[in-house]
């Protein structure tokens, strides 16, 4: 092997460990959106509730697998040394321990909000929907913890993406907060 490989090999899972944080992020945004879409009817007759409510779920299963593969791909790691209980508990990692307590607490509250959709015939209507509105925190979490951990947050496509992002969903919610109150909500 060249010296490019041996350190394109050492590097491997730093790479994947980058690449599905910025997925994750972008998965978890783009379902938060979906779910604004889904319950707001901004859309009007053009997408069905149940089409839009499938991908919303897609999208945040596809956030809970990012995320664990990021989560993974960290262990597996040897740039920066992390243990599972690096990833799973606030403050207890020795590098940057609060850009990556608020990776945790992002991944903590995405598992509730997950959780509770799981077991939601079970719950309280009332419940559920406070725990799901917990997802907007989980997102601003995911956001600090991508611009304070990740080695990627200069980069002109993760600001640009992430000022996208921050658009959309402050306008999705206005939009549902203010001028949507009297459309049916999605079944």
């Amino acid at each position: 092997m060249t010296p490019t490989e041996v350190l394109a090999a050492e590097q491997l899972w730093w790479w994947v460990s980058r690449a599905t944080g910025i997925v994750a992020l972008v998965c978890m945004a783009a379902s938060v959106v979906w779910g604004l879409l889904l319950h707001s009817r901004f859309l009007g007759s053009t997408a069905t509730a149940s089409s839009l409510n499938d991908l919303h779920r897609w999208l945040a299963g596809l956030t809970v697998a990012s995320t664990l593969a990021h989560m993974g791909a960290l262990v597996a790691d040897s740039f920066v040394t992390f243990t599972v209980v690096d990833l799973i508990v606030p403050f207890a990692s020795e590098w940057q321990p609060g850009p990556v307590a608020w990776g945790i607490a992002s991944f903590w509250l995405l598992a509730a909000v997950q959780i509770t959709s799981m077991l939601r015939r079970h719950l309280p209507q009332k419940i559920w929907r406070g725990v799901h509105l917990l997802s907007y925190l989980a997102l601003v979490a995911g956001a600090v913890h991508g611009i304070t951990a990740g080695t990627d947050a200069d980069r002109p496509a993760v600001v640009i993406g992430l000022a996208g992002i921050t658009t959309l969903v402050v306008g999705l919610t206005a939009w549902r907060g203010l001028v949507d109150r009297s459309a049916p909500a999605a079944a």
